[in-house]
């Protein structure tokens, strides 16, 4: 079968029970048409480029899956019909990718980083040049 990933998003004011609700809806579509969820990650709220329906941000999820066309068709359909989705997106792929996606991994490496305070911290010499008050006339 075919290999496909899918992602939504879904409006900024649903809560995230709301939207895992959405992403089970969509893996119960999937699954009775015959395909198969190999991996659901959802990534959280985010602030979109620009607005989209009156939205700021949007709740996105992303989903791999391996099934037959007819059921891409119908996710596609049920999503388009949903008004909590404004947003979606479904590509075949070759192959589904090992182990977090790179918006996983893009948090992971954003913990890691040292407080923005720190860097203020260090030492950054005179200012000035070398020059003080009395090296000016006046």
């Amino acid at each position: 079968m075919p290999l496909y990933e899918h992602i939504f998003l879904a409006r900024q004011d649903l809560a995230l029970a709301q939207v895992d609700t959405l992403a089970q809806n969509a893996s119960k579509i999937i699954e009775d048409m015959g395909g198969k969820i190999v991996r659901t990650e959802t990534w959280g709220l985010r602030t979109l480029a620009y607005r989209i329906a009156k939205n700021r941000k949007a709740h996105y999820v992303a989903l791999d899956f391996d099934a037959p066309p007819p059921a891409v068709a119908e996710l596609e359909r049920q999503t388009q019909i949903n008004e909590d989705v404004i947003r979606y997106m479904t590509i075949r792929v070759e192959a589904h990718e090992e182990g977090p996606s790179v918006m996983m991994r893009r948090t992971d490496k954003d913990k890691r980083r040292p407080d923005r305070d720190d860097r203020f911290d260090r030492d950054r010499g005179d200012r000035n040049g070398g020059r003080g008050r009395d090296d000016f006339e006046g």
